[in-house]
């Protein structure tokens, strides 16, 4: 009895070894099949997810390009600034979070903020809490060395040194210049693919903008290893992969057209003034040496150098002041030019055969066309063409429009034949068309009615006749050199930053305008005149020892009240602009 229990324990026990052998052989080949899958299978995944833990790529500031004029006077540059920057899941908000905010000294509302910011992208999902944030720019020297001392205390926090755009000049030339912005989440979109990214500044206007892919450089990055802490450490010899590192290329400066020099002096010469446009062009070539609009901007406030307060504030006062300092004038504004237009008058009667410049007519002030007087600016007596540009002699070029046939359409051919009325095609800021109106669209305009005075309002340069300051530089540089259109050139070349001409820009003609050489010498003499002799309405400006010529002009104004300006200003609003 006691051998069949002693057996049947024991045939018990043997069937429980049994499945407790076949339960371990199962999970044996599930732990190796398991490490085959891991070790083998998804060997290269791994070994990359375990690499990232420790090797961190940190992105590399690139330097954007110098702006330099004609002769190498810089204006534009970057000067260096530090940037703070915090990988959200590395940063400790019990012990590393408070220390930091110490050192940079952040106020209670701003800690507030950069907490909230923080918090959410580490709850968030999405792969933006394994990568390097912005928590501040700009910051002091001291903050700097203070970080850079306690650094074995600040793991996931890099600071880098970040280039700032810098201008010299401050305002004398910001609009052609420009300024930079950092570029908002819907310009991020469409410009992430060619390596823009949160943070990233870009040209806003002027060449900062239309030669933003010249001067914007490519940034690098380099591979380095890093404790669990975040903590950089040496080494990393067969753990980092090749290539370590690729090093930033800088942008390409610029050289322009532009005289430096030149730019100071028209600031000097226009601060009686408070607002205006000037070009200055070099007639053999097209060039444009000086390029200043009245009031201006301080392109350093906006470009972010100073923080985002200074931004906002700069940006308030630009938009809110009735003088449109926002506005470039010698591009994106269109003038009535007055009497600076006369001498196209002048030729597209002289080029039609429609007048004897030695004719004389009798200015007696005014002239009565049906029940309009359109007056002078004071009785001249007999005038030829030669005078009535010289002194200005509105009543002459009524006369061209009411009695010789000079109409709307003959006017209109010859200013559009100097590039009036048509955009330059410079680039740099949006630029206003103006207007060479001729009778048909005087006419669509009035709802099918046409008045002669339309004409004689042309003949002026008054009406609905207008031009650009740059528009008209370039028409005038045209009749100086004998009919030479040239295209507007204000970058002269491109440079690499140790100065090597990459591609240089040679004076393009736009077209040469085809002007019979004894009509284009009586325009040239009355000019002449008009500088260097007495009864001449420019007399008062010719500069002893210097050959000159040259037209002024003054536009009316219609007289209107100006809301949002203070008393004193309203009067500038209302009064008439000159030329010259």
């Amino acid at each position: 009895m006691s051998l069949l229990v002693q057996r049947s324990d024991v045939s018990e026990f043997r069937r429980r070894f049994r499945w407790i052998a076949l339960g371990m052989v199962v999970g044996f080949m599930v732990l190796v099949s398991r490490l085959f899958y891991l070790q083998i299978l998804e060997a290269d995944e791994n070994k990359a997810i375990a690499r990232e833990n420790i090797v961190r790529r940190v992105t590399l500031a690139t330097t954007r390009g110098i702006i330099r004029d004609k002769n190498g006077k810089v204006l534009a540059a970057s000067r260096p600034s530090y940037n703070v920057y915090v990988v959200p899941r590395r940063l400790d908000m019990e012990t590393t979070w408070p220390k930091l905010v110490e050192y940079l000294g952040v106020g209670i509302e701003e800690r507030a903020r950069l907490e909230a910011l923080i918090t959410s992208i580490r709850a968030d999902d999405g792969p933006r809490k394994n990568q390097q944030i912005l928590l501040k720019e700009d910051i002091s020297r001291d903050a700097v060395a203070t970080l850079a001392t306690h650094d074995a205390e600040l793991p996931g926090v890099d600071v880098v040194p970040v280039p700032v755009r810098y201008y010299p000049y401050e305002e004398v030339g910001s609009h052609v210049l420009g300024y930079m912005a950092e570029v908002d989440a819907e310009r991020l979109a469409s410009l992430r693919s060619v390596g823009y990214i949160e943070g990233d500044r870009i040209g806003v206007t002027g060449i900062e903008r239309a030669w933003e892919s010249y001067l914007r450089g490519t940034r690098g990055w380099e591979k380095v290893l890093v404790d669990a802490k975040g903590r950089r450490r040496s080494g990393g010899d067969g753990i980092i992969e090749e290539p370590r590192r690729v090093d930033p290329i800088p942008g390409r400066d610029l050289r322009l057209t532009l005289d430096a020099d030149i730019q100071k002096a028209i600031d000097k010469a226009m601060r009686g003034e408070l607002a205006g446009g000037v070009a200055v062009v070099d007639v053999r070539t097209g060039r444009i040496l000086g390029l200043y609009s009245k009031p201006g901007y301080n392109p350093n406030a906006l470009s972010g150098g100073s923080g985002k307060q200074v931004i906002r504030d700069a940006f308030r006062r630009l938009y809110s002041d009735p003088l449109k300092p926002a506005l470039d004038k010698t591009l994106s504004g269109a003038y009535p030019p007055g009497s600076t237009f006369k001498p196209f008058t002048a030729l597209a009667a002289l080029e039609k055969g429609l007048i004897d410049p030695r004719q004389s007519t009798r200015c007696r002030g005014a002239l009565t066309f049906g029940k309009r007087t359109f007056r002078c600016t004071h009785v001249h007596g007999p005038v030829a063409m030669q005078k009535a540009i010289a002194e200005s002699c509105n009543v002459y070029f009524y006369k061209l429009a009411a009695e010789y046939g000079v109409g709307m359409d003959v006017i209109a051919e010859m200013g559009q034949r100097y590039g009036l009325g048509a955009r330059t095609g410079l680039g740099i800021n949006a630029e206003a068309g103006g207007r060479m109106p001729t009778r048909a669209w005087m006419t669509l305009r009035n709802k099918g009615q046409f008045r002669l005075g339309f004409g004689l309002n042309a003949a002026i340069g008054q009406g609905a006749t207008t031009v650009t300051v740059l528009q008209l530089a370039l028409a005038y540089a045209a009749l100086a050199n004998g009919g030479t259109l040239y295209q507007p050139q204000i970058v002269r070349a491109v440079e690499t930053s140790a100065g090597t001409v990459v591609q240089e820009f040679t004076p393009r003609v736009r077209r040469q305008i085809d002007i019979r050489p004894e009509n284009l010498t009586l325009v040239h003499r009355a000019m002449v005149a008009g500088v260097n002799e007495e009864g001449g309405t420019a007399f008062k400006a010719r500069v002893a020892g210097v050959e000159m010529a040259g037209k002024t002009g003054t536009a009316q104004v219609s007289h209107r009240l100006t809301r949002g300006v203070e008393a004193e200003r309203v009067w500038y609003f209302n009064r008439e602009h000159a030329w010259f």
